[in-house]
């Protein structure tokens, strides 16, 4: 019999094989459970993450989870977002805004301040890669309507699991360590850029002696 709508074929991972900690997702090995809570901000991160970067082991965008109190994430959709998410954004008590850079056909959007008048400044993160994340940017309708708002930062990217061919061109998690310096908390913005670097530099460990343990 023809099945009409075959379910899609899993996503499978690079090292999905590995043993990892419940946890913080890193290999058992150079777990980091121990510096894993979160603490207070200013502001509240919502990450819209692309259906493949949620399976990713390099995805930083938890390390937000993980680390800022009132961190949501939300998978993203072209054309059915959920229900919750729409919510959240229709709720008076936040004031959301989307994280992208600058550009001119959405000039009239851009701000540099979120958060007037008492409500709680939301920033909305992309989670993707950054062809994902322009995707994303021009093809949800439900977004079209929010203000933007650009990472003010001279930070070059310290994120060593990807590649990219532009420093300026931050991690998801580097990005949420602009943004809560440019809201004047750096309590908080301390917090998770040592959760990341440790993140970092445990999992660059990890793959240093997997590549010993390879035959030459």
């Amino acid at each position: 019999m023809k099945v009409e709508n075959p379910p899609r074929k899993p996503f499978v991972a690079r090292g999905s094989g590995v043993l990892r900690c419940d946890g913080c997702r890193l290999p058992q090995e150079v777990c980091i459970c121990e510096w894993r809570y979160t603490v207070p901000a200013k502001c509240q991160f919502w990450l819209l993450t692309h259906r493949y970067e949620l399976y990713k082991p390099t995805n930083t965008g938890r390390l937000i989870l993980d680390s800022v109190e009132n961190s949501r994430v939300f998978e993203w959709s072209r054309t059915e977002p959920s229900a919750e998410l729409l919510a959240a954004l229709d709720d008076e008590r936040y004031a959301p805004c989307l994280v992208f850079p600058a550009g001119e056909d959405y000039q009239a959007r851009m701000v540099e301040r979120v958060g007037e008048g008492g409500r709680i400044p939301v920033f909305i993160i992309l989670d993707g890669t950054w062809r994902q994340a322009r995707r994303m940017f021009r093809h949800s309708r439900y977004l079209q309507h929010l203000p933007v708002i650009e990472p003010q930062t001279q930070r070059l990217s310290r994120y060593k699991l990807r590649r990219s061919t532009i420093d300026h061109h931050l991690c998801t998690a580097e990005v949420a360590v602009a943004l809560l310096e440019q809201v004047g908390d750096q309590a908080a913005a301390d917090h998770l850029e040592g959760y990341f670097e440790r993140f970092n530099s445990s999992y660059i460990a990890t793959r240093r002696r997997w590549a010993k343990r390879e035959p030459e």
